[in-house]
C-alpha cells in the first residue's frame, strides 16, 4: 500500500474520518460525505481504505528483538470485568525495572500499541499494555470490528480494569515500585483519569491527545503530567484551558505541548495522520519525562 500523509487529504476529510472513528458519525453518513471528494476516478471506498491503518508500518521493534522479552499476562479485575489481558514487554537483562502502563486508543490492543510497549522495553522499562476489549473477546484483529466491540464494553468497569492493571504492574516483583502511564486518544483520556484515581500511586503520566479529567477531580492528582496535543484537534483541545487553569490553581506539575498543524493521532505510525517529526519529538519528550520522574 502506498504510504500517504495528512497532506494528501483535504482537512475536511480528516475531520470527517475523526468523527467516524470516534463513533460520532454512522458509516453510511461518512461514506456519503466522502462522495464529494471522489473525483478523477477515485471512489469513496478507495479514500476510506487509504485512511485505514497498515500495521506493518508499526513494527519498529521486532517481537523477537534479543534485547527484550515479551508475552501476554492476565490480571484479575473483580471490580471491573473480571479479568483483563495484556501485553507485557521488558528488557531481557536485569531483574527490576521502572514500570509504564500503555493504554490503547478506542480500538483495543492492536499491533501499534504492542509496538509502543516494546519501544519502552528497549528504553529500559517494564511495560504492560492492557486490552480493554478483554471482556468481549479481545482485540479482533480488525479496526472496524474493534471499534464496534469497544462501544459494547461497560465503560465504568473498563476504567476499573485499567486501575487494577496499573496497580498490578506497579506491585510486580520485577517492578522497582514507580509507575508511569502513557496513552493515546481514549488512552490519553484514561491517563488523565488514572491521575486522579491513583493519586500518589501514579508517578508520571503522558496523555497523547486525550480528553481532560473533570476539573473537580484535579485536587486528587499527584503525578507530574505531560500533555501532547495536536493542533488540528478541536474537540479535545476545547478542554485544555479549563483543565490547565485548574492544574495551575491547585499547584500541580505539568507541561503542555501542542504540535501545530498536526492531526489527532499523529503518533500512530500506521495511518496517514502520522507525522514523523512531531511523533519523534513527542516520544523523546515522553521518555525524558519518565526518566526524570521514575528514577
Amino acid at each position: 500500500m502506498e504510504r500517504k500523509t495528512a497532506d494528501d487529504y483535504p482537512q475536511e476529510v480528516l475531520d470527517l474520518f475523526h468523527e467516524y472513528q470516534h463513533g460520532d458519525m454512522e458509516r453510511r453518513t461518512f461514506m456519503a460525505s466522502l462522495g464529494k471528494f471522489a473525483v478523477g476516478g477515485l471512489t469513496a471506498v478507495a479514500i476510506f481504505e487509504s485512511l485505514q491503518p497498515n500495521y506493518a508500518w508499526a513494527q519498529t521493534v521486532p517481537k523477537d528483538d534479543k534485547d527484550i522479552k515479551v508475552g501476554y499476562e492476565t490480571v484479575d479485575s473483580p471490580a471491573g470485568n473480571g479479568t483483563i489481558k495484556g501485553y507485557l514487554a521488558k528488557p531481557a537483562k536485569g531483574k527490576k525495572f521502572q514500570a509504564v502502563l500503555v493504554i490503547h486508543e478506542n480500538r483495543g490492543l492492536n499491533p501499534y500499541i504492542e509496538d509502543v510497549a516494546r519501544r519502552l522495553a528497549k528504553a529500559g522499562y517494564i511495560a504492560f499494555a492492557p486490552d480493554g476489549l478483554t471482556s468481549v473477546g479481545g482485540y479482533p484483529g480488525d479496526e472496524q470490528k474493534g471499534a464496534a466491540a469497544f462501544r459494547t464494553v461497560d465503560g465504568k468497569k473498563m476504567t476499573e480494569d485499567f486501575v487494577t492493571a496499573a496497580l498490578w504492574l506497579k506491585k510486580r516483583p520485577d517492578s522497582k515500585g514507580k509507575l508511569g502511564a502513557v496513552g493515546f486518544c481514549f488512552g490519553g483520556g484514561m491517563v488523565n483519569t488514572l491521575a486522579y484515581r491513583l493519586g500518589k500511586d501514579l508517578n508520571a503520566g503522558v496523555p497523547f491527545y486525550g480528553r481532560q479529567a473533570p476539573v473537580a477531580e484535579v485536587p486528587k492528582i499527584m503525578a507530574p503530567l505531560m500533555f501532547q496535543y495536536a493542533g488540528n484537534d478541536a474537540g479535545v483541545n476545547a478542554g485544555i484551558a479549563a483543565y490547565e487553569a485548574a492544574l495551575t490553581e491547585n499547584k500541580k506539575k505539568y507541561e503542555s505541548f501542542k504540535y501545530e498543524g498536526k492531526q489527532h493521532g499523529f503518533h500512530n505510525d500506521t495511518t496517514p495522520r502520522y507525522d514523523a517529526e512531531a511523533a519523534k519529538l513527542a516520544w523523546e519528550r515522553t521518555l525524558a519525562h519518565f526518566k526524570k520522574h521514575l528514577k
